[in-house]
């Protein structure tokens, strides 16, 4: 049977650790896209080599200081990682495609499986988003308590005067929602082209504010997320790994 091998993975800055003591069946599976029963398989056909030598038992523990090869290729558990995507449009920020791809499916990267989204953006909408393996870092970036904001560049269909800076900042009653929104900084770069950050993530929150005003949101693209930037290197569509500094910046 077909399969790939996820070669050598460099490991992603200090933060990231290799586990001691694997069972060699597990870290072949962790380390490329075989099942458990396919990693049986190479074993038995003593495909798989630590530190030079022929291993067939699968509760063979591999230490951080082995080179594991499997048919000749080196291979290695697979950290954490951290990545930035400029969204395009017609794509969801869901693990899986739906009514459009996933924002996953423009990834080559080894066990995508393995991903998942720190916060969503609508198909239409393009821009920053972020993609993890770390469940706990993901929980700072979405969760309302640690209220970390978002910086959107906003096309509207009609003008906005001054006067909307101080409504937004002072938080704004949407439709089916009790109370306000939390503060939220408006600039007006043109009458029809402003850029807003909020600290929360209601649903379609930035086009419900708008709408709440009686104006309409044409275009809307995510510039940041905390102190992480979209690079603008990135074409739509385009991603790449989060430096070590933006990792720890959440």
């Amino acid at each position: 049977m077909p399969f790939e091998v996820v070669g050598l993975i460099i490991w992603q800055f200090s933060l990231l650790k290799l586990s001691i003591n694997v069972r060699l069946d597990k870290f072949i599976c962790e380390s490329t896209s075989l099942t458990r029963s396919l990693a049986k398989k190479a074993l038995h056909r003593g495909d798989i080599t630590c530190d030079g030598v022929v291993v067939k038992d699968s509760g063979f523990k591999v230490s951080e200081v082995m080179h594991v090869c499997l048919e000749g290729e080196r291979i290695a558990l697979v950290g954490a990682r951290y990545l930035m995507l400029n969204k395009p449009v017609d794509t969801i920020c869901s693990t899986i495609d739906e009514t459009y791809p996933s924002v996953l499916s423009l990834l080559d990267v080894p066990k995508p499986e393995t991903l998942h989204i720190a916060g969503r953006l609508d198909a239409d909408t393009t821009g920053l988003v972020l993609i993890t393996t770390d469940g706990q870092w993901s929980h700072k970036v979405t969760s309302p308590k640690k209220e970390c904001a978002k910086r959107y560049l906003v096309q509207l269909a009609d003008p906005v005067d001054t006067s909307l800076i101080a409504l937004f900042a002072a938080g704004v009653e949407l439709r089916g929602e009790d109370g306000l929104t939390k503060p939220a900084l408006l600039e007006i770069i043109e009458p029809q082209l402003v850029r807003l950050t909020i600290t929360e993530g209601k649903y379609h929150q930035v086009k419900r504010m708008f709408a709440a005003v009686g104006n309409h949101v044409a275009d809307l693209h995510r510039e940041s997320i905390g102190q992480i930037e979209l690079d603008p290197a990135l074409a739509l569509g385009e991603w790449r790994y989060l430096t070590a500094e933006e990792i720890t910046s959440v």
